[in-house]
């Protein structure tokens, strides 16, 4: 077991204030893995004191001064990556095969982003007689959740670094060792003292109190929609900035002119990904009312295809994270099989052959309708729900009749009608037919989705104040 000991604090590994500490445990085989201190207010101070102390200084550097230091901070992360792809399985059940091409490489994909951001953008521009500029934030709340470690991280942490903010990132105490890596990076790659300060603790703690912390200037949060309501209550006394990527219960909508099967094992692969633990997942299939029983069984024959077991082997799903997201993922399943949605395959209890280990068995429901519960609560896990639909105008409303607005996906061989039906949907990013994921893309959320928009230039220009002086030419 790894005993950790310290919070990265103003360019130092200091011990913590407090004495409270967090047992990790092993999804996989629910061993403890590590012990993680968790931080209390004089903790939170300290590092929100550290990168206050450091803004100043950090404020005025030359873009050329961030990138020749975010360069190499790609450069290290790069070195390092098998060892971040392999903390992530340990601490949050993901595939070693799934980390290696997706949870470290996302981590990539936002430095670079960053720093082709960064290369791109103008400060400064000059109008008429009025100087306008654009300048960072300040000291950011960095809280990111524990079903992508690197990506939620890295995609705040590298815009407001190339932004010229200063920083604490607080991750999810389900998944600090590769966040507690990246600290390591930083700090080996350069970057003043202060500006980068890594604290782990729970929300409901260390995370409220760095959302009302005086001193804090912005919060970016990544989470539930619960969390998102919280953090930005408690930010509201300071009115400070509060940027929000949320929870999602994404559509899917399979029009009559698409290739059926095709569309069908397709949307559940991508709603299985990272074992259904993704904001983004089209855990909603919309299927026309009259393919009902064939996308069944295409559903079915794609589920039982995922192979389910120790995320250190060969297989395609590994753990949910633990054991209370275990427990919430079999009570929303009895739900469905409770309000009368027909069960295709999957259901409660362990797959055959594991007696230990947070596993989920890849569930696909069909014949489910508006209103019950597994249609509108996101699971969060290897489940799929199949909505019947009469109408495109039907599939539409029933797509938008959700608090959520994260993403949605439309599968058609009618490029014009999938544009508009894009058009008529209430979500912050939309994929049509399986288009390949762009780091570069705005994403974010509408309705209690959350707010602001991450990647790329969208997501630099988030922690990015603009300045007018007139009288300046």
């Amino acid at each position: 077991m790894k005993h950790i000991d310290k919070f990265y604090i103003g360019g130092k590994w200091v011990a913590p204030q407090g004495g409270d500490v967090h047992e990790l445990i092993n999804p996989a085989d629910e061993s403890v893995i590590a012990s993680i201190p968790m931080a209390n207010e004089a903790d939170v101070n300290a590092a929100v004191g550290a990168a206050k102390a450091a803004f100043g200084e950090w404020q005025m550097t030359s873009k050329e001064e961030r990138l020749k230091l975010l360069r190499r901070l790609l450069e290290l992360y790069n070195e390092r990556y098998d060892d971040i792809a392999e903390l992530m399985t340990r601490e949050m059940g993901t595939t070693l095969d799934f980390s290696k091409a997706a949870q470290a490489w996302v981590g990539q994909a936002h430095l670079e982003a960053a720093i082709d951001a960064l290369e791109r953008i103008e400060l400064e521009e000059v109008r008429g007689n009025t100087l306008l500029s654009l300048e960072p934030i300040g000291v950011c709340a960095l809280i990111t959740p524990w079903n992508w470690p690197m990506n939620q991280l890295v995609v705040k942490a590298a815009p407001a670094l190339a932004a010229g903010c200063t920083m604490v990132a607080k991750p999810s105490e389900f998944s600090p060792l590769s966040s507690l890596l990246f600290a390591e990076l930083i700090d080996e790659a350069g970057f003043p003292a202060g500006v980068y300060n890594h604290i782990t603790g729970h929300g409901p703690s260390a995370g409220e109190q760095l959302s009302r912390h005086p001193d804090v200037d912005m919060v970016s949060i990544t989470g539930s929609t619960r969390a998102g309501i919280a953090v930005a209550r408690s930010a509201a006394e300071t009115v400070k900035r509060v940027a929000q990527e949320l929870g999602g219960k994404s559509a899917n909508i399979i029009l009559r002119d698409a290739d059926l099967e095709k569309a069908v094992k397709d949307g559940v692969d991508a709603c299985y990904v990272n074992c259904g633990q993704a904001c983004r997942a089209p855990a909603r299939m919309l299927v026309p009312a009259e393919k009902m029983e064939e996308a069944k069984r295409y559903a079915r024959e794609a589920a039982d295809a995922h192979s389910v077991g120790d995320p250190m082997s060969q297989v395609k799903l590994g753990p949910v994270v633990n054991k209370l997201q275990f427990d919430r993922i079999q009570g929303l399943i009895q739900s469905g099989i409770d309000e009368g949605a027909t069960l295709v395959t999957g259901g409660t209890g362990l797959p055959d052959g594991l007696d230990k280990g947070y596993y989920v068995k890849p569930t696909v429901f069909g014949d489910v309708t508006p209103g019950m519960t597994i249609e509108r609560e996101e699971i969060f896990g290897p489940v799929i729900a199949l909505i019947p639909y009469e109408t495109e105008e039907d599939a539409v409303r029933i797509a938008n009749d959700t608090i959520y607005g994260l993403s949605g996906y439309i599968q058609t061989n009618d490029k014009d009608k999938a544009r508009k039906i894009a058009r008529q949907l209430r979500v912050g990013s939309i994929w049509i037919n399986d288009a390949a994921w762009d780091p570069r893309a705005p994403f974010g959320g509408y309705k209690q989705s959350g707010n602001g928009r991450e990647h790329g230039e969208w997501g630099l220009h988030d922690y990015l104040e603009i300045k007018s002086t007139a009288g300046w030419a």
